[in-house]
Formats: structure tokens, C-alpha cells, sequence
């Protein structure tokens, strides 16, 4: 064992299990030369302080873990994992009968990142062909891969157990195994891991020969799963830990936190102390001034406790004080050190047995007081972190009351070390983290949120989590653009991500956009219209030509002009939502005229959909198949919720026209497309996720604006749905009537409608619940599908304008009140009830398309794609 640190310097701690010479030039590293021509032609740095400590024994071929704040850099194994396959290599007798590194990655990103580097270094190998495997859900998927001349598989947990369940062989050739982020693939995939290794493990014991095995673990935290993983399946490995926390976890330090009042901090050392000095052991009692070394001194001594001082007022030597603290304990006299922050350093204390921290410590000052124990820290690898028959070293935090000076992160490694939290340290915790989350309120809405409905990791996450009216609203989509929310059409243009889209919501008659796309083509046709712009603003709308199509602008960053007095300038295409890089003599001035249409550009999200594997981001694969399926293509949806100029949608499907039987048919469903690839699955928490969100918008000073704030009501909202690919379907008989009131106290314009129909509706149905309903029409009727189970004493009422259903359902009284688009032939239409549904029959008085069903928007109401077809004349837009 070996612990060496450089004081003062905290990217040269160390903690060795085992004696390492480390090698820190790349000319002596232990590497082939071709690699290291290869390193020096990238331009590469390193090796750097954790590299050179790791390199050698990985190398040599060892079992080696190594934690380090550099954890998640690949070029921690990838040089000497190279080095070994070439030397291997070289002794091989068939290229068939050669070994193969597998490299396993937390996610698809960070191996296609590793696959990259091994691609750009094996330029310097002979004969090395690294493979990528990604597989999707889909059975016949693992029977088509092939590793053949193959020597580095890069995968997942997940795509690997897929592949084994089509062939084990991999295992039998498989001589080194990565485990790249160690500390993620424990806690997002413990299971998958350890199966792998069991396979591995029982691979090994059958393999014929002597083959070389050899596992490499490298993150940036210890994980209690390390432990297993060296006692079961690694042979003697090398430990590097270079960081002194994770050492600490890994040493066993005892981590102790002590609440108490402010006022009771001294009483509460002076216990702490009684028991140290019964222990004889090597105390030091740190704070972060000079005031308290001071008074913490004198109270010691008042009590009789022999105690030395320092800190950077006091006159003595910090080499003598340290010598006199180390021979009264050599002597058997407890004496305790009492040293300021400023003073850790110039001490290089390592052998301490136990750190009092009398003030709460920042992280940095955390690190530096936990240096004094590395002489202590235990080498046995233990079952537990807070095995206290194998602790030799203790850490104890005072932690004062209503104590406004913790830290988030000293918390989030309390707890990673295992250690009892008392619940101050909690709420004022919480208190902290929900103050940097406000901090955000400025930063746009987390797109992981909008898209799936969940953050994994809200407190590294740089965006916010609660709506801001400011910016999420600062522009609505018009009420005109979505008349029939059931039923929109939408163009998208710009393909972000699989389910993340801009473009155009699309109006089936007379489209604004559409005319004034016409009108401004014609023109800017005319020369002497193209006047190009002397100065460049921004925020400003322009022109903008590209080829024959134009398109409004708005500029968004202007930088310095270059001699030419041109620049590139970024601007945003505001009815297509994309940005770009132009230059600033390609913006054209912009009449009055084509600027008074606000911009028509919305974000489209696809709902119920997700990666999976618990990935947080789509695989490219997936993106590019939906941006050649769907970009620029006319689609139809439901909107199911909106926010500012977002909106979701569920289904959005692709309609194809069937001239010869004037009909139209679903060519697909985007979220079957995406499931369909293998690369996704099930979200049906999304929805209900994304309308959580905004029932717990703040109000604050942004009351006011509330009425605006969604398309839908609140209360009818929290119904959730469960859509079929191609129909809306609701799985629930319907929800209650209840009025729902923004936390500021102001009805919505929707509450007000509510409350008008409330006043002319009966008392039954203002103590009812409205029942979930499907519609869709031809020329001549509308039918209605009413979601109901055994209905008795139903009634359904007709007028010209009105239909009124009411009925029981389980002891509920379900009612329906329908104020009608268009007019009906009331004695013509009908109502049978069957055993899950009623089913009307609107006979309409005029034939034609009617697109809606309600005067007024219904949440309870949706559209069945699985009845839509339209007469010929009914198409939607053609695209061009």
C-alpha cells in the first residue's frame, strides 16, 4: 500500500492499493511506439496525472479500478488496452483463434464516443477492427450481427444481453473487459452488469488454454457494487483513486454528523472529545477562523483537555506545533490540534485518526481536512462502507441549527458515503437546492422535460423545471391556428430529435401563411424590390431569398462587420423555427405588409414515446429515419396540450389519399415508426407528467397573465389518456365536473365559460361526470361513441342545436350537454346504448364537412381516426 500526495495540489492525490511507479512522459509510457506517434500527432497532452498512475498496470495486463475526477475520459484504457491486443497479437497463431476486448458504455453516446477514438487511434495498430454494436428491441436484430475480425466489441449493458441471448460465443474469446463509467453502469444497470459477469465468469472457467483475462473499471466515484465486483470476479487488481473523497469511501473513513444548536457547538466537541480521549486518538478540530481556534482553545483548556493551536496569526511554527502534538501522542499523552483552514496546508497533516469539523466546511475545504486522515485509511476491502469493526478513521461535522451554510454537494456525498443524515441537514438542503432552482428561472424550459416528461438529473441540469409565464408565454399560438385541437393539420420543417420538431400548423381553408408565402414570392420577384439592408439590427425582421423561395427572418446575433463592412450574421426563420449563419448583405428590407402575421413557427413534441434502455437522448439512427419519413410532409394530430407556442401532440399521423374510392387511409403513426425501429418504447407517464407541470406554475407577479396560459382547462387535464398509434382513444368511463380555479384566484377565460354553462345547466349535472366521447362524420351524419359501461336509465335528448345524454353507470350519474356546431334533424337521430358504449347518431341538416363537433372546446371530446375519410374535395394541402 502507498498513499503519496503533493500538499497544496489536489490533482496529485493519490491512493494506491498497490505500489505504482507512474510513468509521466510519453516518451516512456508503456505503449507501442506507432501508438504514441499516433497520440502525438492528435496533438495529445497527457499522459496525465491519473494516466500515468493507470497506465502501467493496465498495460501489464492487470485487474485494475481506477476513480478519478477524469473517470469518464475513454484515454484512460484505451493506450494500453491498444498496446496489449498489438502485443498479443504479434503471438497469435490464427487471427480466427484471437482474443477480443469488450468495452461496455452506459449509453449509446458514450459509445459511439469510444468506437470514434478507437477508430482515430488504430491508425497507429496493425489489423485492429473495432466494432460498434447498438441493437434495437427487435428479435431478428441480434441473429444479424456478425463479429468476425473483430478484436474491441464497444456496447451496453443492455444491447450485449441481447446479443447473448442469440449467441454466447463473444464470452469464450473475450480476454479484457472495460467497464467504461463504472459508478453509472452500477446504478442505472446493476443487474445487467453482474449478469454479464457471471457469463463472463463461467466463460472463463470452461475457456481451453491459458488464455489472458483481465478487467478494467474506471468512473469518477466509488460504488458499493466495486466491492463485489473486486471480491468475485478481479484477480489482485491495482486500486488508483485520485480523488480524495472517493478514497475516503473506499478507506472506510466513518462519516458522523452531529446536530446541534449553535450555541451548544463547544458542548457537543467537549463529548466528542471525552470519548477520543479514552481512544487515545489523533484529533483535529478544524474550523474555518481565527476567533474560533481561539475560543475553542481556551474552552479546551478551561476543561482540562491538553490542546495546541494554530492558525496564520499565531507566532509559532507549524512545523514545531506538529512536532509537539506527534510526540505527547507517541508518549501517551491525548492532545488535540485545533487548526484553522488556512493552516491544513502548510501542516501536510496525513496521519490524524479523527477530524471534528467545528464550522460546516465548503467542498474545498471538505477535501482538504479529510488529507489529515490518508495515513488511516483502511485497505481491507470490505462488504460495507460503514463496516466499524474495519474503521480506523472518523470525520464528524457539527451541524448547527437552522445552519444556512451547508452545501448540496456535502449532502449528496454524505449520502453517498453512506452516512446517517440527520433531518436539519435535509430540509435546509432543500431549502438550498430549491433556491439555485430559481436561479434558473431565467434559462429555458429543460427540453428533457418537455420531451419526455422527466429530468433524470434536475441539479446538474443547467435549464429550469417550473414555468416561467415570461418566457413560456411570451407568444401564444393563435386561437385561429387550432380551431379543432382534436384535429390539426401540421407541416414539420425542422427535425430536431425523433419526437422534437418545428413547423407550421397548417389551416385547411384560406391558410394565412400560405398567402402570404404567395404574395411575397411575387413580390420580391421584382428587382427593384430587393433592397438589400445598411445596417443590421437586432431583433428586426428581414428578407430573405433563397432561390425562388422567400422567407421572413428575424436577426438574433450581429457580429463585428470584417473589412468589407459585411458580416455573418445568425438570424431565425420565424415560420420555420431553424437558425442559421448568413451574410449580413443578404437581408432584404421587409414591407410593413408581410410583417403584421406573427411568426408561424411552433415546437412540435411527439407524446408517449421514449429511448430505451433508460437512454435520455434518441439514437441518431432513429432521428434520421423520422427526418426522411416526415420533414416536410403534412400530418395530422391531436393536440393534447400546449405551452406558449409548444405544443403536444397524440397521435400525429400521415394521411395518403385513395382517389379511385375517395378515401383516405393512415399510411403511418409516427410513434409506431419509432417503435418499430426498436430504439424506443412506452411512455404513458408524459402526458400526465407535462400537465402536472403546469397545474404547479408560480404565480408571483405573473398572475395577471394566467388566462392566457393554456389552450385547455386545468381540471380537465388531469384526466389522462391513453391514445391508441391511430385513434384517440380514452380508457377511463370520464371525469367529475369540477371548477378549477387558478392559484392566483382569477378565473380563466375558460373558468368564466364554465361558470356561464354551469348557470344554465340542471343540478344533476353540476353534480355529475362527463363521460369521455369519440366522434367522427361523413357527408350526411356524426357519430358519436360514448364511453359508458352498462348504462342504465339513459336518456338522450335532441334539439337543432343541442343534444343532451344522461345516464348511470356504477351508481354515477354520467351527463353529456352538447352545444352542436352546425344544426341536426333532431327526429331523425338516434341513440342505442350497447354494453361498453352509447352510440348517437346526428343526422345532419345540411350535408357537408362540419371539422368540429362543439360550439366550445369539450377535454372530454376527442376525434377517432380510425373512421377518418374525406371527399375529394376535402384533401389536405399539398406541399409546395
Amino acid at each position: 500500500f502507498q498513499s503519496f500526495q503533493n500538499v497544496g495540489e489536489e490533482k496529485n492525490f493519490v491512493f494506491l492499493s498497490k505500489k505504482i511507479q507512474p510513468s509521466s512522459f510519453l516518451e516512456t509510457a508503456p505503449l507501442f511506439d506507432g501508438l504514441k506517434k499516433e497520440l502525438a500527432w492528435n496533438k495529445f497532452s497527457g499522459p496525465t496525472f491519473t494516466e500515468s498512475y493507470c497506465w502501467p498496470p493496465v498495460a501489464r495486463g492487470y485487474d485494475v479500478v481506477v476513480i478519478s475526477h477524469q473517470g469518464n475520459d475513454p484515454l484512460l484504457y484505451i493506450p494500453p488496452v491498444l498496446t496489449l491486443l498489438q502485443l498479443e497479437g504479434d503471438y497469435q497463431a490464427s487471427p480466427n483463434m484471437s482474443g477480443v476486448s469488450l468495452i461496455l458504455c452506459p449509453g449509446w453516446k458514450k459509445a459511439q464516443l469510444v468506437f470514434d477514438l478507437l477508430q482515430t487511434y488504430r491508425k497507429g495498430c496493425r489489423c485492429l477492427h473495432p466494432m460498434l454494436i447498438i441493437l434495437g428491441q427487435n428479435k431478428e436484430a441480434a441473429s444479424q450481427v456478425e463479429i468476425r475480425c473483430c478484436e474491441v466489441v464497444v456496447t451496453t449493458p443492455y444491447n450485449l444481453l441481447r446479443l447473448l441471448e442469440h449467441d454466447t460465443w463473444l464470452l469464450c474469446r473475450l480476454c479484457h473487459l472495460v467497464l467504461d463509467e463504472i459508478e453509472v453502469l452500477f446504478s442505472d444497470t446493476t443487474e445487467q452488469v453482474f449478469t454479464i459477469l457471471d457469463c463472463y465468469k463461467k466463460a472463463t472457467a470452461q475457456a481451453r488454454g491459458n488464455p489472458p483475462h483481465q478487467i478494467i473499471a474506471v468512473g469518477t466515484q466509488w460504488n458499493k457494487h466495486i466491492t463485489h465486483l473486486i471480491k468475485e470476479f478481479m484477480n489482485d487488481p491495482y486500486i488508483v483513486i485520485t480523488v480524495i473523497e472517493e478514497a475516503a469511501i473506499f478507506g472506510n473513513v466513518q462519516q458522523v454528523v452531529q446536530s446541534c444548536m449553535n450555541s451548544s457547538r463547544t458542548t457537543e466537541l467537549l463529548k466528542i472529545l471525552d470519548f477520543t480521549q479514552r481512544n487515545l486518538q489523533k484529533v483535529l478540530v478544524c474550523t474555518d477562523s481565527v476567533t474560533e481556534v481561539e475560543m475553542i482553545h481556551k474552552a479546551l483548556k478551561s476543561n482540562s483537555i491538553v490542546s495546541l493551536r494554530k492558525h496564520k496569526e499565531s507566532k509559532c511554527n507549524a512545523k514545531c506545533v506538529l512536532e509537539r502534538w506527534r510526540k505527547m501522542h507517541s508518549s501517551g499523552t491525548p492532545a488535540v490540534l485545533v487548526l484553522a483552514d488556512d493552516s491544513l496546508q502548510p501542516m501536510g497533516i496525513t496521519d490524524a485518526t479523527c477530524v471534528i469539523h467545528f464550522s460546516f466546511p465548503s467542498p474545498g475545504a471538505f477535501r482538504q481536512r479529510l488529507q489529515c486522515l490518508t495515513d488511516n485509511f483502511c485497505t481491507v476491502i470490505k462488504d460495507s462502507s460503514v463496516d466499524q469493526e474495519h474503521a480506523k478513521a472518523k470525520s464528524v461535522i457539527l451541524l448547527p441549527e437552522n445552519s444556512s451554510c451547508c452545501s448540496p454537494g456535502i449532502l449528496q456525498y454524505l449520502k453517498h458515503a453512506e452516512a446517517e443524515i440527520p433531518e436539519e441537514l435535509h430540509d435546509s438542503t432543500a431549502r438550498m437546492l430549491e433556491s439555485e432552482e430559481n436561479e434558473k428561472f431565467s434559462r429555458p424550459l429543460c427540453a428533457s422535460l418537455k420531451t419526455f416528461g422527466i429530468c433524470r438529473n434536475r441539479t446538474a441540469c443547467p435549464d429550469r423545471h417550473q414555468i416561467n409565464l415570461s418566457i413560456d408565454m411570451a407568444q401564444n399560438i393563435a386561437d385561429e391556428m387550432i380551431e379543432t385541437p382534436e384535429r390539426v393539420i401540421i407541416l414539420p420543417l425542422l427535425i430536431v430529435h425523433a419526437t422534437n420538431y418545428f413547423g407550421r400548423i397548417v389551416k385547411r381553408q384560406k391558410d394565412q401563411y400560405t398567402v402570404l408565402a404567395e404574395e411575397m414570392n411575387d413580390y420580391f420577384k421584382v428587382p427593384g424590390h430587393r433592397i438589400s439592408v445598411n445596417t443590421v439590427e437586432k431583433s428586426v425582421l428581414y428578407g430573405l431569398c433563397e432561390g425562388a423561395i422567400c422567407h421572413r427572418v428575424q436577426v438574433v446575433e450581429t457580429p463585428v462587420k470584417d473589412e468589407e463592412n459585411v458580416s455573418e450574421v445568425t438570424v431565425k426563420y420565424i415560420d420555420e423555427g431553424r437558425t442559421s449563419q448568413v451574410n449580413s448583405d443578404q437581408l432584404l428590407h421587409l414591407p410593413e405588409k408581410f410583417q403584421s402575421l406573427p411568426p408561424q413557427a411552433v415546437e412540435i413534441i411527439v407524446c408517449r414515446v421514449k429511448p430505451i434502455d433508460n437512454e435520455v437522448e434518441w439514437n441518431p439512427k432513429v432521428t434520421a429515419h423520422i427526418n426522411h419519413k416526415i420533414k416536410g410532409k403534412l400530418h395530422h394530430a391531436k393536440v393534447v396540450h400546449t405551452l406558449g407556442k409548444t405544443v403536444w401532440v397524440d397521435p400525429m399521423v400521415r394521411v395518403t389519399s385513395l382517389p379511385t374510392i375517395k378515401m383516405w387511409i393512415n399510411e403511418y403513426s409516427i410513434r409506431s415508426e419509432i417503435l418499430s425501429t426498436g430504439l424506443g418504447t412506452d411512455n404513458p407517464e408524459h402526458i400526465a407528467e407535462i400537465q402536472k407541470l403546469c397545474r404547479q406554475m408560480p404565480v408571483l407577479d405573473h398572475a395577471e397573465n394566467f388566462e392566457h396560459f393554456t389552450k385547455e382547462d386545468t381540471a380537465g387535464l388531469e384526466e389522462a389518456s391513453n391514445p391508441q398509434d391511430t385513434a384517440i382513444e380514452e380508457k377511463s368511463a370520464g371525469s367529475c365536473n369540477t371548477s378549477a380555479t387558478p392559484p392566483s384566484g382569477k378565473p380563466s377565460h375558460h373558468d368564466v365559460v364554465q361558470r356561464k354553462e354551469a348557470e344554465d345547466s340542471t343540478v344533476h349535472q353540476q353534480k355529475s361526470c362527463h363521460p369521455q366521447i369519440k366522434w367522427f362524420e361523413d357527408n350526411v351524419t356524426v357519430t358519436l361513441k360514448v364511453q359508458i359501461l352498462r348504462a342504465a336509465d339513459s336518456k338522450c335528448e335532441f334539439s337543432k342545436e343541442k343534444v343532451v345524454f344522461s345516464a348511470y353507470s356504477e351508481g354515477r350519474l354520467y351527463v353529456a350537454d352538447l352545444d352542436l356546431y352546425q344544426s341536426i334533424i333532431a327526429e331523425k337521430s338516434t341513440c342505442v346504448i350497447k354494453d361498453t358504449q352509447a352510440v348517437i347518431l346526428l343526422v345532419k341538416e345540411k350535408k357537408g364537412a362540419w371539422y368540429k363537433l362543439l360550439k366550445n372546446k369539450n377535454v372530454h371530446l376527442s376525434f377517432d381516426f380510425e373512421h377518418w375519410e374525406e371527399s375529394e374535395e376535402e384533401r389536405p394541402f399539398t406541399v409546395g
